[in-house]
């Protein structure tokens, strides 16, 4: 794993760590703790439902719309959804990326980049199952509840949204809303887990086949690119396959033949819809827009990120982020870490980050040394940090936009996750002091964030 001295703050609640043993298949599948009320699910699902169908493009083709909506009431009938209480709509959204989520309450959205992906019926089934299961087990507003704890002990949702500005903005402040940062829609593993299960339930009782739905996360697991934002929410649990597999045999024996039929059609009308129409929030209309990046340059203006991408402005540097990972450690610091909800772990009372990027500076002995001199004497305390690591390949020199002179030297040590982890460690020397980012990965996963880091860096802005 990548050690460094860079301060990573985790808060974690007492009543987190007292989750208790693992579930095992069968057990009853139940919502969490939540200082939230199924109301309080209601009123946050419809608020950021109006955002969302103020911000995309409703697909206008009927039989498409239809047909996910029969699908989806099929789902929604299964005993455990109905025992919800919960209202699910479903409605297609022109988007070209694989991706779907539903709101607490019930609101679901899909795109039609995944109806694009999906290789039969069962496997939409499959994604749709898993994110009402979501919804059903109220892990939104539970993962709320556990960011929001004291301010939720004074009162729930009424205490948080009181006062005079706008619904909509209190939910994104209190990581309710649609912003970055929004905890309703971002979950941890043992969640991925649980909507794992109570999806393969709601599957098997309308008539797919579970297996389906493993089949298709392995499908994105081993894809790249746009895949990465979808998994960055939906971060894999491990044995996913074989985890529902074990849960099916829990469940009665089932003859799995809900197929409609219909599946080759709506994949037909959904490879002839439009473009998708790209439409502004009406918050976004009235707001004075950003200057444009200079001529040639790739790098968004200090304060501003492309769509999808979030700023973090530390002391003496700036860098974009996607928009689903987290800040661990302090605003406007010296340092930082920045990574995917569960890519920062602790084990043994140590915190380690075992997917995502470290901004950090160094003061060489010499402050006269150079970059290479400097680079060399920061990877010597580095491998004295972690005894594991190891160059994979020396430095080589690197020219970032704006003309600074860089080096990127790729190391390999031992992943906190498990296996290997290539740690690519990018220098800039500047006023005496050494820059440097580390992007960490697992080994098998790095090809497909190479962009993602490349686009990270290529944004870095020292002043």
């Amino acid at each position: 794993m990548f050690s460094t001295r860079t301060r990573v703050v985790l808060v974690t609640l007492a009543f987190a760590s007292a989750a208790g043993a693992a579930r095992r298949p069968g057990d009853p599948l139940r919502p969490g703790w939540n200082l939230f009320s199924k109301q309080d699910d209601v009123q946050i699902g419809q608020q950021n439902a109006k955002q969302v169908l103020e911000q995309y493009d409703v697909v206008k083709d009927k039989f498409i719309q239809d047909y996910v909506q029969r699908l989806g009431q099929k789902l929604a009938s299964a005993p455990e959804a109905k025992a919800s209480g919960f209202n699910f709509t479903f409605t297609v959204l022109n988007v070209d990326q694989i991706n779907a989520f539903a709101l607490p309450g019930g609101p679901m959205f899909i795109y039609t980049g995944l109806l694009k992906a999906v290789d039969n019926e069962a496997q939409l089934a499959g994604v749709m199952g898993h994110e009402m299961s979501h919804v059903i087990l109220r892990h939104g507003t539970h993962e709320a509840t556990k960011g929001n704890f004291v301010q939720l002990l004074a009162g729930g949702l009424g205490a948080m949204l009181g006062g005079g500005e706008t619904t909509a903005g209190k939910l994104a402040e209190a990581g309710l809303g649609l912003a970055g940062n929004s905890v309703i829609l971002k979950f941890s593993r043992d969640a991925e887990s649980e909507a794992d299960a109570l999806g393969s339930h709601l599957m098997a009782e309308s008539g797919y086949d579970p297996v389906q739905m493993a089949k298709f996360f392995e499908k994105l697991n081993a894809g790249g690119g746009q895949q990465l934002q979808f998994l960055s929410d939906h971060p894999n649990p491990g044995n996913r396959e074989a985890a529902i597999i074990a849960e099916m045999k829990t469940l009665p024996p089932r003859q799995y033949t809900a197929n409609t039929g219909l599946f080759a059609r709506m994949k037909k009308e959904v490879a002839a819809l439009p473009p998708p129409v790209k439409k502004t929030p009406a918050a976004a209309q009235s707001a004075t827009p950003a200057p444009a990046p200079g001529p040639g340059s790739s790098v968004p203006p200090p304060g501003a990120a492309p769509a999808g991408w979030q700023v973090y402005q530390g002391q003496g540097f700036a860098i974009d982020y996607p928009a689903g990972w987290q800040v661990f450690g302090q605003q406007n610091a010296g340092d930082v870490t920045l990574a995917p909800k569960d890519g920062v772990v602790t084990k043994n009372n140590s915190t380690q980050i075992g997917f995502g990027a470290v901004i950090s500076r160094y003061s060489p002995q010499n402050s006269r040394a150079s970059l290479l001199d400097a680079t060399n004497e920061l990877i010597v305390r580095l491998q004295n940090d972690n005894q594991e690591m190891a160059i994979t390949s020396s430095a080589k020199s690197l020219s970032l936009p704006g003309g600074l002179a860089a080096m990127t030297t790729t190391l390999r040590s031992r992943s906190a996750f498990g296996g290997n982890e290539v740690d690519t460690l990018v220098t800039v020397r500047q006023s005496g002091q050494l820059w440097y980012v580390v992007f960490v990965a697992p080994e098998q996963d790095q090809p497909r964030v190479a962009d993602t880091f490349k686009r990270m860096l290529d944004s870095l802005r020292l002043q």
